[in-house]
């Protein structure tokens, strides 16, 4: 998953070679965190959010039966301010 989300956000921004991704791997939801450029959070949250949306839903269809919550995490650590993570609509809610 983390290279299909990689692949997906390098093909988004202006600097392709400065894209992190870490994937945290929990007992039933693997968390995959991105790290751009300040430059290029813009361009991966997309305007309204649409891009970072999208992501989420290619990513909740590509799970295999596993959970993934996407974050784009700025350079001090925390989750950037965007539109927030939308579940679909045949997940169950903990």
């Amino acid at each position: 998953m983390k290279e299909l989300v990689e692949k997906i956000v390098q093909a988004l921004v202006d600097y392709p070679e400065d894209v992190d991704i870490r994937e945290i791997e929990g007992p039933r939801t693997n968390i995959l965190e991105i790290r751009v450029r300040k430059d290029d959070i813009g361009k991966l949250i997309g305007r309204g959010g649409k891009n970072i949306s999208a992501l989420r839903v290619v990513v909740a269809g590509a799970g295999k039966g596993r959970r993934y919550m996407v974050e784009v995490v700025e350079d001090d650590g925390q989750p950037s301010e965007g539109p927030p993570p939308e579940a679909a609509p045949d997940q169950d809610h903990d």
